[in-house]
């Protein structure tokens, strides 16, 4: 792979588009990538995925050229923009983003909203719910449930599409800096996805508006910090931060640990899961965790 990886980034580089063949990775079920083969050194699939993140591209379909050989296929992200980067309104790209199509994202939600567990008629606020596509997941978690959901962001356009899907919920134009805001009441599920370290947003004020104003005695909160980007339809692995040209953790896991650590001072047990999405779970200490959490 010290040889393999260089070779790729400049081939990218010179003309966008690179194939190479590989002993095909479903002949070496059950070997580690680097083990010898009678076709060469096993790697599996994921290796090459993980290769085209890194290096910015596509893994093409791959092609089969002879027995037990495949041709792999990368290809050069193209030069676009983020979706995000006209914001998070319906004349953007954003909306185009279905994060429950990302099979680890949906299978940590689904277990993260069953570990909070709302009753049935609960109330379940949604911050920064944007178009509220995440809030299909309740349905999912708790197909037998209906719950009074109050969904808040400042992005008009995507709440009036939101008021198209979930005509039974409330949307509300408002700034999660501005909480509490009394008139919102108490909840027993509190959604933030994609949201604390938005610009503007002190993570520890917010947690404390939340917790002492607008969270039921046995409620709990679902916190999502992001770990990767949009990018060509591609999902990208990798918290970003500005000026930097690879992706680097150090400030997501600092905003993860502060927000474990800040609930847990308050009385919460804390969960962290998730892959392109960390999520933060908490639920009183008290509470039994509940089993049956799988989607």
């Amino acid at each position: 792979m010290s040889m393999i990886l260089p070779a790729v980034r400049s081939a990218l580089a010179a003309g966008g588009d690179v194939a190479f063949t590989v002993p095909d990775p479903g002949v070496g079920v059950g070997l580690y990538a680097g083990e010898p083969t009678p076709l060469g050194v096993h790697r599996p699939w994921q290796t090459w995925a993980d290769l085209a993140d890194l290096l910015g591209a596509h893994l093409l379909t791959p092609e089969s050229v002879e027995a037990g050989r495949v041709r792999v296929r990368l290809r050069a992200y193209a030069g676009v923009s983020a979706p995000d980067t006209a914001g998070y309104g319906t004349g953007g790209h954003w909306g185009r983003v279905n994060k429950l199509e990302d099979p680890v994202f949906l299978f940590t939600l689904v277990e993260a909203l069953r570990r909070v567990n709302p009753p049935a008629g609960g109330r379940v606020l949604a911050l920064g719910v944007n178009a509220g596509r995440e809030l299909d997941a309740l349905a999912l978690a708790f197909p037998s449930r209906a719950f009074e959901v109050v969904g808040i962001d400042l992005e008009e356009t995507a709440l009036a599409e939101a008021r198209t899907h979930y005509p039974q919920a409330t949307f509300r134009t408002l700034d999660v800096t501005t909480l509490p805001v009394p008139d919102l009441g108490h909840f027993d599920l509190v959604l933030a996805l994609s949201l604390l370290q938005s610009p503007g947003i002190r993570q520890d004020t917010l947690l404390r508006a939340l917790r002492r104003e607008h969270l039921t005695p046995g409620g709990g909160l679902i916190l999502g910090f992001p770990n990767a980007r949009y990018l060509d339809g591609f999902l990208s692995y990798g918290a970003r931060m500005r000026n930097y040209a690879r992706p680097d953790l150090s400030l997501l896991m600092a905003d993860v640990t502060a927000a474990r650590r800040t609930l847990q001072k308050h009385g919460f047990k804390v969960f962290v899961t998730g892959k392109y999405e960390v999520l933060v779970t908490a639920i009183p200490a008290a509470e039994t965790t509940p089993g049956g959490l799988e989607l």
